[in-house]
């Protein structure tokens, strides 16, 4: 890879994460913190991502879980289901998020195609501009298919992450307290 590739790739990244204002940042983190217990989920790539945001708000001293491992517990009224799906159709995700509605969670989506369903489904929808697989067919774009919708979701769990921690005044020596030390 040239570095005018590499500068590309660093722009497409950057671009993605500056398209989330800091209002939604307050917002996502105004849910995350208003909940009684979070549930996160999202397929692929994505779902490596939220599993680090999983990670990240339970050393933020969050209850949470990822959605399919045998501890999630049920959704309900103050409980918040955050879902990623870039590209917008997901049947999984779609149909995670009729599950939580039916059963009265509130429901966050972080998706590139916010006029894709579930998007109408959710009480919020933090829109990431960035390309995806709805959207790659004849890019221009050096990341191939989400690849940037992804690593700036990365980053965004760590802004928010970051953001948690302070409306909590924790420090990250709180935060490394709570870290595995079965590594």
């Amino acid at each position: 890879m040239t570095s005018g590739e590499t500068d590309r790739a660093l722009q497409e990244v950057a671009d993605a994460v500056r398209s989330v204002s800091d209002g939604d940042l307050d917002g996502i983190v105004a849910e995350l913190l208003g909940a009684r217990r979070i549930a996160c989920y999202a397929g692929g790539r994505e779902g490596l991502v939220l599993r680090g945001l999983v990670m990240r708000l339970f050393h933020a001293g969050l209850d949470v879980s990822y959605v399919g491992e045998m501890t999630c517990p049920a959704v309900g009224p103050g409980d918040l289901l955050v879902l990623s799906c870039g590209p917008g159709r997901i049947p999984m995700v779609e149909a995670l998020a009729a599950v939580a509605g039916r059963d009265g969670a509130r429901l966050l989506l972080l998706t590139a195609q916010p006029q894709s369903p579930p998007a109408q489904l959710a009480d919020r929808v933090v829109r990431i501009r960035a390309q995806t697989m709805a959207d790659d067919r004849g890019s221009a774009a050096v990341l191939p298919m989400g690849s940037a919708y992804e690593i700036a979701l990365f980053v965004l769990v760590d802004l928010i992450t970051n953001r948690v921690r302070r409306e909590r005044s924790e420090s990250a020596e709180e935060l490394r307290s709570r870290h595995t030390n079965l590594e």
